[in-house]
């Protein structure tokens, strides 16, 4: 899924475990505020209507939800088998009977809008620019594949979390809930958690590209001291963890050779000018290199690292205005 959404072919383990928690923490403070909301309507279940409230005041997010659910009344007809002509006079005529989530949020935007501009969202067809700029990732991803790849790629796209609902909800722990989301309410948490997802790796690539350093650019050296700080703690820790790595690992002790009359012509070729250990280090570069491109493989640099998610999180949870726990809801 990350790979899907701009990370690297293959996404580092301890940056996905990461983005799981942080998902699914996410998730549980959501599902306790709709249980709230739920519970003040006199509700017995956890509804679209308490979700669609949470997400009144984003309204590119809620535009963003409403269209998802457009498409799902979409593509319940298509499965259904219904014909594109019914298709169009349902959408004018609003049936009841294949547009049901579509018809469930008029219903209640229309219950809580007192201005008319979350109505106006229900036609509105203005292109989302997050998701075209997605698009236009995935296209630059794309360019450079073999068929393989290109059918890997789209596998990926294609995953979500509301393929195995009950393992989601398992994931979720509803069984725990005293009121429980019914079958609405669980696939907009699944997209909420796709979206989630999306929007960490959209941030992560935001700050990976802030910390890459450009030529000419005189603030390119100020990169944010959390950054470093999360950056040399995993340093530090690898350090500790890996006693055979060469920083505690101490230097050997030189020895001298056997002619001492010729150590000034023995150290002159190799150390002159570094020439020599230069281009045995370039040639191993780039042996390196060769073997990465072989394998299909990229190199670690070029995936996501569990430092730009926590500087994405951080700088993300100073600009929102909704806070729980110590933490930004990234999904409403």
């Amino acid at each position: 899924m990350m790979f899907s959404l701009g990370d690297a072919r293959r996404p580092l383990h301890e940056t996905a475990v990461l983005v799981e928690d942080v998902v699914h923490t996410q998730l549980i403070n959501l599902l306790q505020q709709a249980a709230e909301i739920s519970q003040l309507r006199g509700a017995k279940v956890i509804s679209a209507e308490d979700l669609l409230f949470l997400m009144r005041k984003d309204k590119k997010k809620l535009r963003r939800l409403l269209k998802y659910m457009f498409f799902r009344d979409y593509k319940s007809k298509i499965v259904k088998g219904i014909d594109e002509d019914e298709l169009l006079e349902d959408k004018l005529t609003g049936s009841s009977n294949t547009n049901k989530r579509q018809k469930l949020a008029q219903e209640f935007l229309s219950s809580i809008d007192q201005t008319g501009e979350l109505l106006a969202m229900l036609e509105d067809d203005d292109v989302d620019e997050v998701k075209q700029e997605r698009m236009e990732r995935a296209e630059r991803q794309t360019r450079m594949m073999d068929s393989a790849q290109y059918a890997e790629f789209c596998e990926s796209r294609q995953l979500s979390f509301s393929k195995k609902a009950s393992k989601f909800r398992d994931w979720l722990d509803c069984s725990s809930l005293e009121i429980k989301p019914n079958a609405v309410a669980m696939e907009i948490l699944a997209y909420l958690a796709y979206e989630t997802v999306a929007q960490l790796v959209d941030l992560a690539l935001l700050v990976r590209q802030d910390t890459v350093t450009k030529a000419g650019d005189p603030f390119s050296h100020a990169i944010s001291a959390t950054f470093i700080q999360y950056h040399s703690s995993a340093e530090s820790s690898y350090v500790k963890s890996n006693p055979d790595s060469p920083e505690n690992t101490p230097p050997a002790t030189p020895t001298a050779p056997s002619g001492s009359q010729h150590t000034g012509k023995a150290m002159s070729g190799p150390l002159g000018n570094g020439s020599a250990g230069q281009d045995s280090t370039k040639s191993k570069q780039r042996k390196r290199k060769k073997s990465t491109a072989a394998c299909g493989v990229e190199a670690p640099s070029d995936a996501i690292q569990p430092c730009h998610i926590r500087e994405a999180i951080r700088r993300y949870g100073h600009k929102s205005a909704y806070r729980r726990n110590g933490m930004a809801f990234l999904a409403c």
